[in-house]
């Protein structure tokens, strides 16, 4: 399979120009200017071409839950929104807790053919909180473990956790809540658990990854334990970027103005890794209830350029940067770069056209979002996966 883009502003993080990219058999091949080739050909002059967006933390309820989303409709969102890889939660039913699962999520996504996955267990046995001799039988590939939205709360289990991890070179992804706090403050009970399991992680010199980073003062924990040199990697979600004082339900919650500048700033500085949409899809029926979850993978890119970018806080490379390289390298994964050698994962998006959210446009099977009828500019015309147009507008 080869293709060749023509055209187009070349933008990743470390470089921005005008030019041609040549993709033969899923690799960036060559980069220049007038390259001619007897392929198909894609003139993309007057819009921008950015290495694919990778998703740190995406739920797409497969198996079990598929009422709310399946691998096929949450993979064919994904390409809407620019993505070309996930990482799956391990809430699914059953708990993704053994390599049957695994091999299932995996099997079905590579049949489907329209991003990559990577799919997470959990750090316990079943969410149990206890039990965690699963781990001793994951295959390597297995590259994160998390507990996700339950968190471990008994630290000795936790610390045994991040010992196995260690062992394995696995990254423990930490849902940062302490439950017992969660009813009296949510801000108390995520700052508590922040630091809790970055003490661990510095005592175990696990590599751990903070999800959903949304306060002030879990903020600075973390770039205490960067400035001092462990392996901690974070994450950022849109809706904790954009909205400030938005009862509209997530957990964590929208967090109000101090913390969102913090955040801003931190963004700013370097010392967010990640932005990850914690994408949740739901029924109506099941918001009404309170499911707490924002479908966010359509439209984080528009979101995150509109509030980030045009509003000058940062550059487009920056944004490239923590949506594309920096999870790439905590995947481990050979994209996110628009360089000869990397994987021909790329995304071709008019930045001039401005658009209103609607969630009746949405593939994903979840429509619930806070950003119904929001105007946002970044519009993603095609996705590309190693070649491949796994969506387009036209």
């Amino acid at each position: 399979m080869e293709l060749l883009i023509k055209g187009a502003m070349i933008v990743d993080w470390s470089q921005n120009f005008t030019g041609d990219i040549y993709i033969k058999n899923g690799v960036i091949c060559e980069i220049g200017e007038d390259l001619n080739k007897n392929c198909k050909v894609i003139d993309a002059r007057g819009l921008t071409v950015l290495p694919s967006f990778i998703d740190l933390h995406v739920h797409f309820r497969d198996p079990g839950l598929t009422y709310k989303e399946d691998l096929e409709s949450g993979s064919r969102a994904a390409a809407k929104g620019g993505y070309t890889m996930v990482n799956l939660m391990a809430n699914t039913n059953p708990v993704c807790s053994s390599m049957d699962t695994v091999e299932y999520v995996l099997d079905k996504a590579n049949k489907l053919d329209i991003i990559d996955v990577h799919q997470v267990v959990s750090i316990t046995n079943n969410f149990d909180g206890k039990d965690i001799s699963h781990l001793d039988k994951l295959k390597p590939y297995v590259r994160i473990i998390s507990e996700d939205g339950k968190d471990v709360i008994d630290s000795k289990v936790m610390l045994q956790a991040m010992l196995k991890a260690n062992e394995s070179k696995r990254i423990v992804m930490c849902h940062c809540e302490e439950h017992s706090l969660t009813n009296v403050d949510t801000r108390l009970a995520e700052d508590t658990m922040t630091w809790r399991n970055l003490t661990l992680a510095q005592f175990t010199g696990c590599s751990a990854h903070m999800a959903h980073v949304s306060t002030k003062k879990s903020m600075e924990y973390i770039i205490e334990s960067k400035k001092k040199g462990y392996n901690i990697t974070c994450e950022v979600a849109p809706h904790h970027i954009a909205l400030i004082d938005n009862d509209y339900k997530v957990n964590p919650p929208i967090r109000n103005k101090e913390d969102v500048d913090f955040i801003i700033s931190a963004i700013k500085d370097g010392w967010v890794d990640a932005i990850s949409t914690d994408h949740a899809p739901h029924t109506s029926e099941d918001k009404k209830n309170g499911a707490p979850g924002i479908s966010g993978i359509e439209t984080s890119f528009a979101v995150c350029y509109t509030k980030l970018v045009k509003e000058g806080h940062i550059t487009l490379n920056k944004l490239s940067e923590i949506m594309s390289r920096n999870p790439s390298n905590i995947l481990g994964v050979k994209k996110g770069q628009i360089k000869i050698g990397y994987d021909g994962d790329l995304v071709i998006a008019n930045l001039d056209r401005e658009y209103s959210i609607s969630p009746e446009t949405f593939i994903s099977k979840g429509k619930n979002t806070p950003f119904e009828g929001a105007n946002v500019y970044g519009d993603i015309v095609k996705t590309i996966k190693g070649g491949k147009i796994t969506f387009s507008k036209n």
